[in-house]
């Protein structure tokens, strides 16, 4: 059976089953179900630590109450001072904690969270500042559909901040009390028809004298006289119970592994961009979003064109750089992205080849979509900024059914803007519905869809010559565009892209799960698209010669993605397991026609446009390039002991290449390759908060597209080893610090020679080794930070070219920083009102790989303001603040993109 038939049987299958849209990674649910009744209770007491099996007594209309301390200071001992859960053994069972619900009582706020199992759980608990937090270990927060939640409460009452409920690591649920004045009282009951109990009082409402003695002569002093919660009031306190990360930590993620595995448990450094940064900095590109991330440079192009592949640690990806959803997608300056229906961005540091397939050696970027809510929720945005820039967008999401099982999400938004340069206009239109149907409380599909229409001419930069090098006619103004008039007003330059698919889960029972998901990308630009690129320029520096290059019959480039895996937990003796186990099938057809022609030279400093296109130059070409896969994975995440952890994994690839041309067919070329890809790692945590890890993998990836003379590229293969610790340096913020070594062989660069422009070559080898630094969170109350550092050398070690050997790799800097700051003022007259601050770093950085000119260092300021209050929103983002020329990127010395200028947005929301 030859393996192109098998791919487009399977892919078609799945297209038949593709009628709408695609896939879920976590549920958001905002309610405010609050039931007033009180439960009958068994209470307990748990200063320090307490089971509550051993406490669990007959149900009685009244129970006895073991109050915890208010707030009682534990004993500064080492076990103590690193404030951690309790270790657990593997063979202890994870108990579901399913929903989580709040009622209001006379003395505060209880907070219920529902399981069936409470009288397995323990708790530890300590205080810290203002908060009173506890630790449940051996328990995690799901749905009954198995999908991973937080808890999220703002302001419930007077006197208390705010009540979070997480997953803090894979065996432990932590709940946090924050109180405005002091440590809140927490009292604890564990119902056995509810679950674990927890009522909250402020520090305030708790000094008050009571009616009632507090303790009785023949009862210790952590004990009350019997009490019960009760509803005092009929106003419903707003909750949220929501699958969104909330700040700027992430303690998980699902990218490095397929399972909702915690950050600190994985032997790889792993950054996520979570949405409230894209809604801070009012992102609406993905390379702007990746510009927060250390060891990540903005790739040639990207300030003027659409082009959203980075450069990761080194090196620039070829295509496969970036994922949807997990699904592999081709993305290029041909297929645009865009940020609307983004819930946050996952980046992975170093190879992913064993889960993903083919792909780079530097990183891989997953854009994690939005999905559907059970409970209604719209919001409505509108921006206006500098160079005519306007855009708005539509979120909306609920119930479709009143029993909440089809639920539904569409996002939308419309952009025009103009640039800082010369008639470079941009347009894009963008609608993305999602539908969610739960089968059952084990099973559920979703469909996603999404279409984006934009209109756009390239931009191909300004000569090295006249911007970071002398030039005696003087510095070329950086609003100048080599192009032509025509390039907007007759060929529009437009791009689409349709992308459909679905996501299928299906739960087995609380150990097992299988995940079926599809996705296809189809993109197109229509006839008449011209790209007009620069070839030379004249010894005196004035005249740039250009060719015109056309796409008289439009062009496609289409993906298809289908994944099919399973995940299952097991254990062999003492030893816990977590298997990934599956196979994926991807296909990419490229194409269309091409015509190069010539165009009058451009006088830099005095422009003459509206020239009309001359003869054809060459050869005019009429191809396709089509790429079948199909890769086997298995995947073993061991649990040696409670802080001993090991990750094995291993793939297997098989891909076809052809490549037919339709004007000669004797250039017809195939050719097939198989590879495998292997993946250790281990982690050890000597403390619960820190981890200390060690990685080894391999990448593989079949490269797309010929050399000049039509001649298939071979595979580029690539090594990493890596080493780190990462750690919690509180609750509330992270910290990872990485050491890494890459070779990458058979990489392609731009050929050199200059009538071969826009074609590339493969040259021997490069290799990167560098030190990152990463941090996130809420460093103090109202103050978040995230930021990176990153030194990177990566060079060439092997070239055909040998003036090429050592040679620094283009658009790398040695050093580079990143660090967005935000503080909101959370009371008080001026409650709501926010301030952000960005400080973006980028060393010395070669322009070419010749190394025959260097673009200079910059940093580049970027600030916000922002008042927020009753869901209610207006922003002022600042980028640039001071005004400084900076040059972002190049490709070779006759093209070299500048950063833009001082830029204002201004934007108003509403959520209702």
């Amino acid at each position: 059976m030859k393996l192109e038939w098998l791919v487009s049987s399977m892919l078609l299958t799945c297209s038949m089953v593709t009628l709408g849209t695609n896939p879920t990674r976590s549920e958001e649910i905002s309610t405010k179900e609050f039931q007033k009744q009180t439960p009958d209770s068994t209470t307990t007491s748990s200063s320090q630590q307490g089971s509550l099996s051993s406490r669990v007594q007959s149900v009685k209309s009244t129970a006895e109450i073991w109050q915890i301390p208010k707030i009682q200071r534990p004993i500064p001992n080492a076990q103590i001072l690193v404030q951690t859960p309790t270790p657990t053994t593997p063979a202890q069972k994870i108990v579901q904690v399913t929903a989580v619900k709040a009622n209001p009582t006379n003395k505060g706020v209880e907070v219920i969270l529902q399981t069936s199992l409470g009288e397995q759980l323990q708790i530890t608990n300590r205080s810290a500042v203002n908060s009173f937090i506890v630790d449940i270990p051996n328990a995690q927060l799901r749905l009954p559909s198995g999908e991973a939640f937080i808890f999220r409460s703002d302001k419930p009452i007077a006197g208390i901040t705010g009540i979070t409920v997480i997953n803090f690591d894979a065996n432990t649920i932590r709940v946090t009390v924050t109180g405005e004045a002091g440590v809140p009282t927490v009292e604890l009951f564990d119902s056995p028809n509810e679950g674990l109990i927890f009522s909250v009082a402020s520090a305030a409402a708790s000094s008050q004298p009571s009616a009632q003695p507090q303790t009785q002569p023949n009862q210790s002093t952590s004990e009350t006289q019997p009490t019960q919660p009760s509803a005092s009031s009929d106003e419903p306190i707003e909750l949220v119970v929501t699958g969104e990360q909330d700040g700027y930590r992430v303690g998980d993620s699902s990218t490095p592994t397929k399972t909702d595995t915690p950050l600190r448990d994985i032997p790889q450094s792993i950054q996520v961009i979570p949405r409230q940064l894209i809604k801070e900095q009012r992102i609406t590109r993905i390379s702007d979003a990746l510009r927060n991330v250390s060891g990540i440079q903005e790739p040639a192009a990207t300030t003027r064109n659409v082009f959203d592949v980075p450069i990761i640690r080194g090196f620039t990806p070829n295509s496969d750089a970036i994922l949807r959803n997990g699904l592999r997608e081709r993305t290029s300056s041909r297929i645009p992205s865009e940020t609307a229906n983004l819930e946050r961005i996952e980046v992975l540091k170093g190879p992913a080849s064993v889960l993903y397939g083919q792909g780079s050696l530097g990183g891989t970027v997953n854009l994690v979509t939005k999905q559907p809510l059970s409970s209604p929720y719209y919001s409505v945005e509108a921006s206006v900024g500098s160079f005519d820039f306007y855009r708005s967008t539509l979120d909306l999401s609920g119930p479709l059914t009143s029993d909440k099982t089809l639920l539904y999400r569409l996002n939308a938004a419309v952009e025009t803007s103009g640039s800082f340069v010369d008639f470079l206009e941009r347009q894009r239109y963008f609608v993305s519905p999602v539908l969610t149907w739960q089968i059952d409380r084990n099973t559920k599909i979703s469909f996603e869809s999404e279409y984006l229409a934009t209109q756009q001419p390239d931009d191909s930069g300004l000569p090295a010559r006249g911007t970071v090098l002398s030039n005696p006619n003087g510095k070329i103004p950086r609003n100048r565009n080599i192009g032509e008039p025509f390039d907007v007003s007759e060929s529009g330059n437009n791009r689409n892209v349709l992308r459909v698919g679905y996501n299928f889960e299906h739960r087995f029972n609380e150990d097992w799960q299988v995940r079926n998901a599809f996705q296809a990308s189809l993109s197109n630009y229509p006839n008449n698209r011209i790209y007009i690129l620069p070839t030379s320029l004249s010894d005196d520096g004035r005249l740039l010669s250009r060719t015109v290059r056309t796409f008289p019959a439009g062009g496609y480039d289409n993906t298809y993605s289908l994944d099919n895996y399973v995940v299952g937990k097991f254990k062999t003796g003492s030893i816990q397991h977590q298997i990934v186990a599956g196979f994926d099938l991807f296909r990419e057809a490229a194409g269309g026609q091409q015509i190069n022609r010539s165009i009058a030279p451009l006088d830099l400093f005095n422009p003459v446009y509206t020239q009309t296109l001359g003869g054809i130059i060459g050869d005019p070409s009429d191809d396709e390039t089509t790429s079948d896969s199909l890769g086997f994975y298995l995947q073993d995440q061991i649990a040696l002991f409670n802080n001993l952890k090991l990750l094995l994994g291993g793939r297997f690839d098989i891909v076809n290449q052809t490549y037919k041309d339709f004007i000669d067919s004797s250039n017809n070329d195939f050719q097939q390759n198989e590879a495998f890809s292997p993946r250790v790692g281990i982690v050890y945590q000597p403390i619960p908060a820190i981890s200390l890890y060690a990685s080894y993998s391999r990448s593989f990836q079949q490269v797309i597209g010929t050399t000049f003379d039509n001649s298939l590229f071979q595979p580029e293969k690539g090594t990493q080893y890596e080493v780190g610790i990462k750690t919690d340096l509180s609750d509330k913020v992270s910290a990872t610090l990485a050491f890494y070594n890459l070779t990458r062989s058979n990489v392609l660069t731009d050929d050199p020679d200059p009538d071969h422009s826009g074609y590339s070559i493969q040259t021997g080898e490069q290799k990167s080794q560098g030190i990152e630094l990463n941090i996130g969170g809420e460093v103090l109350p109202g103050l978040s930070i995230i930021g990176g550092y990153a030194y990177t050398d990566a060079s060439v070690t092997k070239d055909t070219d040998t003036e090429l050997v050592d040679n620094i790799l283009n658009n790398v800097p040695k050093h580079a920083f990143t660090l967005w700051t935000t503080y909101k003022i959370a009371q008080g007259d001026l409650q709501g009102l926010g301030f952000g601050l960005g400080l973006y770093y980028v060393g010395d950085r070669q322009g070419d790989l010749a190394n025959t000119f260097e673009l200079p260092s910059y940093l580049r300021t970027d600030a916000a303001v922002f008042y927020e209050r009753n869901k209610f929103r207006v922003a002022l983002n600042i980028r640039n603040l001071f005004d400084i020329d900076y040059y972002a990127s190049a490709q070779r010395d006759l093209a070299v993109y500048l950063g833009e200028p001082l830029t204002l947005q201004g934007t108003v929301s509403w959520e209702f």
